[in-house]
């Protein structure tokens, strides 16, 4: 192992044990579990709630099998990413069963199975971004480390009611992946497709936090859970037309470079169009006599 990779393990150990020192322990507050929208529907409770997450059961089984069939369709050309995917598509599949078990009747043990696959999900994505950004067999060899991070984040959470390491689990890669998106060149086009799942993420995660008032807003027809179901599952929707689309570049160059060029051709062109102007306004006109 190379000291430069020793040196990152370190320090993030390092810097994870100070936080862990330094900030006040993050009970599972009990206010979680009352959601706005309690309605039944055909003898389930809390319908809406378990139905929205059926997309995620669509899509994850959708990704899960372009993995494999035809024949490859992702058209995978570094090693691990085939791995790291089916690991993504197989915790968002399992999302489906793990969320509509716990809202059929939510509590703290029925949490662990919601949170689960969602890890799963959240560390297979941080392990093909380090794949397809930085080092593919670093990448590929980080997979199972991390899913047992996720795995150790939900127990120690289960065991001592303490929130600290799931939550850097689930926020840590919303702030690195869209800052690595933008900033590391990629192997494969279309990288903007990550932003839009960033995006997503962050709305469902707006949405979850304005659960009543946006079911006061809807006039008690949809909740802000049940639309945060929603749009979560936007975030896979938008990784597989990534994948489906996506071919080999032939220049890697960041999104932010990319950015970067086309704002300073814009302005080049604006240059050369108000100095066009200046000249033609400075054209003498000669009178007639």
């Amino acid at each position: 192992m190379k000291k430069q990779t020793i040196y990152s393990w370190g320090a993030s150990i390092v810097i994870f044990l100070v936080l862990m020192i330094v900030t006040p322990t993050i009970p599972q507050s009990q206010a979680y579990h009352d959601f706005a929208d309690q309605r039944s529907f055909f003898g389930i409770p809390n319908a809406l709630n378990v139905i929205s997450n059926f997309p995620f059961l669509v899509i994850g089984l959708i990704g899960l099998v372009l993995c494999y069939y035809p024949d490859d369709y992702f058209r995978f050309s570094l090693r691990g990413e085939k791995l790291g995917w089916t690991c993504f598509f197989v915790g968002v599949a399992a999302v489906a069963f793990g969320s509509s078990y716990y809202h059929l009747h939510p509590d703290d043990a029925r949490l662990v199975w919601d949170r689960l696959p969602m890890t799963i999900a959240f560390t297979s994505i941080m392990a093909i971004f380090v794949i397809e950004r930085i080092d593919e067999h670093k990448g590929t060899y980080s997979i199972v480390p991390l899913l047992l991070v996720g795995l150790v984040s939900i127990l120690y959470w289960r065991f001592f009611d303490d929130l600290r390491p799931y939550a850097l689990v689930q926020f840590v890669p919303c702030i690195v992946i869209p800052l690595m998106a933008i900033l590391l060149p990629p192997m494969y086009t279309h990288s903007t497709y990550w932003l839009w799942a960033a995006g997503f993420y962050l709305l469902a995660k707006v949405e979850e936090a304005a659960d009543k008032p946006i079911y006061s807003w809807t006039h008690h027809i949809f909740s802000g859970h049940s639309i945060k179901h929603l749009c979560a599952a936007m975030v896979p929707v938008f990784l597989t037309l990534m994948l489906a689309k996506r071919s080999v570049q032939t220049e890697r160059i960041s999104l932010y470079e990319t950015w970067k060029i086309s704002w300073t051709r814009s302005r080049g062109k604006g240059s050369e169009e108000e100095s066009f102007e200046c000249t033609y306004s400075n054209v003498a006109v000669e009178e007639t006599r």
